[in-house]
């Protein structure tokens, strides 16, 4: 969410990308693996306290993701001081990531807010020498060891062909999230081309809602007064999106249960219960899960590698992901984000069945 004037919001997520890590000697295995392969340590060997950067704690994604923090800090052997909530404003951010600096932190993982504004934290990391792994959102430039994330673009694609499969023709919503993040924009754009691309029968309404959801609310109320046909919707964040979309369609007495007359079908990103219990009772027919666990995990685990001295390659790891190489050389580790509908709702490896 780069540089304008910056405000406190209800947003969401982003997206990410990240480079290779700081004083690296050897390279881990080939093809990604993540498995250590005697890569050498950075002075220090790795030890010291980690700082953790949340966006913001107003989404029931980012809730969970901040209670998986400790646990997986635990598990996998990383000092983690108690989380940092940036509370949606990225200027917040920065100072944050100052503020950890200079307690004498020796690794942070931070999910950025703005992909462009969170350079300036970025930067100050790096004149200290203090490794940063990037969570769900990658920065535009700056130094990052790894930014661990799903595939944004295929979230797109993947409310696409569901909507696309589900509805031949009409009007479908994109309730859009920040294009000043790289998660908006590739989600946005991937469910435009791929509507016209494989479904052009389908016409897209576009709303950009900044991850906020009375921005959502008010603007989908609007649209669906001048247009009361809609078929579908693809929300980008169930997190703050699901309940202000469901409110907004019940007001209108719009919201009407899969299998009845009328029914808009609906596609969601995030994974959280709130939207597995949408999906049971119809109201909603899928989401795309995006691992609130496995970011925690992957971030401690990246962090750690990173204060180590250790580096990656591009190719298949042991975590049934993908490491990519960015536009921007940053690597990225592209965790699996499955599709979740009726059929696998109650899989019980899901992280949002897992959550009480």
């Amino acid at each position: 969410m780069p540089g304008r004037t910056l405000r406190k919001r209800n947003r969401f997520r982003i997206t990410g990308a990240a480079a290779l890590a700081v004083g690296a000697s050897l390279v881990l295995a080939a093809c990604g693996s993540t498995k250590d392969t005697g890569a050498s340590s950075a002075k220090g060997g790795g030890t010291g306290q980690v700082g953790v950067i949340l966006p913001l704690l107003t989404s029931p994604f980012w809730q969970s993701y901040n209670d998986y923090v400790p646990k997986m800090a635990k598990s996998e052997g990383v000092d983690a001081l108690k989380t940092v909530n940036s509370n949606s404003d990225p200027s917040q951010q920065i100072t944050d990531i100052n503020n950890e600096l200079n307690q004498g932190v020796k690794g942070l993982v931070v999910a950025p807010l703005d992909s462009a504004a969170i350079q300036a934290g970025l930067d100050q990391a790096e004149r200290k020498g203090v490794p940063v792994v990037a969570v769900d959102v990658a920065p535009d430039k700056g130094k990052v060891a790894m930014v661990v994330r799903a595939n944004n673009v295929a979230y797109g694609e993947k409310a696409c062909d569901y909507l696309g499969e589900h509805i031949t023709s009409g009007k479908v919503v994109q309730i859009m999230g920040d294009l000043a993040s790289v998660n908006g924009r590739d989600r946005s754009e991937a469910f435009r081309s791929c509507v016209k691309k494989k479904f052009p029968k389908l016409k897209v309404l576009e709303i950009p809602a900044k991850w906020e959801s009375d921005t959502a609310a008010s603007k989908l109320d609007t649209l669906l007064n001048a247009n009361p046909d809609i078929k579908g919707i693809y929300m980008q964040a169930g997190g703050v999106y699901l309940a202000p979309t469901l409110q907004t369609l019940k007001s209108k007495s719009m919201l009407k249960t899969a299998g009845q007359s009328g029914h808009i079908v609906i596609v969601s990103n995030d994974g959280i219960p709130q939207e597995y219990d949408a999906i049971r009772k119809g109201e909603i027919d899928a989401t795309v899960s995006q691992p609130a666990d496995a970011y925690a995990k992957y971030g401690m685990y990246y962090i750690k590698a990173a204060m180590q001295g250790k580096t990656f390659k591009p190719g298949p790891t042991d975590h049934d992901s993908e490491i990519v190489k960015l536009p921007s050389g940053i690597l990225e580790d592209q965790l699996p984000a499955p599709l979740v509908t009726k059929d696998n709702v109650d899989d019980p490896k899901l992280w949002g069945n897992t959550v009480k």
